[in-house]
């Protein structure tokens, strides 16, 4: 099983140069994709006066979403692995590939990162409200806690095969058109039922500047679920020990 391969890190990690390059890709990472993921939703409601979701307004999520992700990956994958997502540091960490001092680091980087953008957006915007994630109607928790649950453990599996895997090779380089592709696919799939988060950190800033919480223990249990169970199929069945390996900080 690979839970013995957790490792919690040395004390003195958190402060180290390197990690505190690392948490600091990942909070203008999450700022990045958060600012134009939210920007988009806000200003396509500036656009049709706050209305009912609307096909071309899914399309446009997914798209945004999916763009800026791809992005967001790319310019931190060479200082912090480009995880830009709590549950993706969750799952890391279960397979041995992130210390918990470090990826705790990761996740308050990334959660400040994620308040920071909606406040910088409810500012540019002259006060715009940054919407919190919401169920629709019809849809309880435990059902938006499926869809969060399926479709992070989609994204986290496709961050597995295509940047954690050590036999990836040439399919690492588009790993981070996969990994957004994958989002902007799980948009359009459950966008309209929940938001389709799959990122705690895209949920936390907009419940912050917005002060809205309902059902926000969704937006973390489902992803977490997700990821964990992600991370420990992949790694136990197609990485297993005979070809797992350590993985430089730079492939994580």
């Amino acid at each position: 099983m690979a839970i013995y391969k957790i490792a919690i890190g040395n004390p003195g990690e958190a402060s180290h140069p390197e990690a505190m390059r690392a948490a600091a890709a990942e909070f203008f990472s999450m700022l990045i994709f958060v600012f134009a993921g939210q920007g988009s939703g806000m200003a396509f409601g500036k656009l049709t006066d706050n209305g009912p979701v609307t096909p071309s307004g899914l399309i446009t999520a997914s798209l945004s979403h999916a763009f800026a992700l791809i992005v967001a990956v790319s310019v931190g994958a060479n200082v912090s692995g480009g995880h830009v997502n709590p549950a993706v540091t969750f799952g890391a960490f279960l397979g041995g590939n992130i210390t918990l001092l470090r990826g705790l680091s990761y996740w308050i980087a990334q959660l400040l990162g994620s308040v920071a953008a909606c406040w910088l957006l409810k500012f540019a915007t002259g006060g715009l409200e940054t919407s919190a994630f919401s169920l629709s109607s019809g849809v309880s928790p435990m059902n938006a806690l499926v869809f969060e649950s399926v479709m992070t453990f989609g994204l986290v599996y496709t961050v597995y095969a295509t940047a954690m895997d050590p036999r990836r090779g040439n399919v690492g380089i588009i790993g981070p058109i996969a990994i957004g592709l994958i989002v902007g696919a799980n948009i359009l799939a459950g966008g309209a039922f929940d938001g389709a988060s799959m990122n705690p950190a895209v949920s936390f800033g907009p419940a912050v500047v917005s002060g809205s919480w309902t059902n926000h223990w969704v937006y973390w249990l489902g992803p977490l679920i997700g990821a964990g169970i992600a991370a420990l199929v992949y790694d136990n069945v197609f990485i297993g020990d005979n070809s797992h390996g350590p993985i430089p900080t730079t492939d994580l």
